[in-house]
């Protein structure tokens, strides 16, 4: 079976444009929109049209945090994905995944930490939560938080869902490391290091979803 990457570029080779969706969604101060511009860095460096747009809920540390992401070898004509158009839903918790349900394609993929952040007073019972995701044909549920642990950074949970949804991208997997480390290159060499290795251990979890991390994780 082709790769999404190696789809692409036999897409590209038969004269077919090629695209790719992504909605990515989660509360404020989670990240999301590092992922968004990490992925759009790395789909200009290998010579794609990247377009983004942001949509930050209540706009505070909490609210509901929602970004659009359009990846195109062609013009890119809107900033905005269509509902039944994403390809691909990156969620920093498993009930904002389920908010944006009806963006996802029929083929699309859906890629969530396994973590809730509960930020309303009726926040559903998190079994009930995970059991919906598995209702998606493809998902990956990744235990993201103890990933950025063994990554040395536990704020790097982000970085693991970047490296989480690579799969399922278009994009080299060393393009993304390259704009990861390019974000970071300001900081500590570790800062770099930790944030490298936390996308390398979730693309891994999300190659292997039966390798024991996650345990919660679905099939493709």
């Amino acid at each position: 079976m082709y790769s999404p990457l190696a789809i692409s570029f036999i897409k590209r080779e038969n004269g077919i444009a090629m695209k790719c969706d992504v909605i990515l969604a989660g509360v404020g101060g989670q990240g999301v929109l590092s992922i968004a511009a990490i992925i759009a860095q790395a789909a200009v460096s290998e010579g794609l049209a990247a377009r983004q747009s942001e949509v930050h809920g209540m706009a505070q540390r909490g609210g509901a945090v929602l970004a659009h992401l359009r990846i195109s070898d062609t013009v890119i004509a809107s900033d905005l994905v269509p509902k039944g158009g994403a390809d691909i839903i990156i969620s920093m918790e498993p009930l904002e995944c389920l908010r944006y349900a009806a963006w996802l394609n029929p083929a699309g993929v859906v890629v969530t930490a396994a973590e809730p952040l509960v930020n309303i007073g009726n926040y559903p019972e998190l079994p009930e939560i995970i059991a919906a995701v598995k209702g998606f044909p493809r998902q990956r549920i990744i235990e993201a938080a103890g990933l950025a642990k063994e990554a040395g950074l536990a704020k790097a949970v982000n970085m693991v869902m970047v490296g989480a949804a690579s799969p399922f991208l278009p994009i080299a997997a060393q393009a993304l490391e390259n704009a990861i480390a390019a974000t970071f290159a300001a900081k500590d060499t570790a800062i770099v290091t930790a944030n490298t290795k936390a996308f390398q251990l979730g693309k891994r979890a999300a190659e292997n979803p039966s390798a024991g991390v996650p345990s919660s994780g679905g099939s493709v």
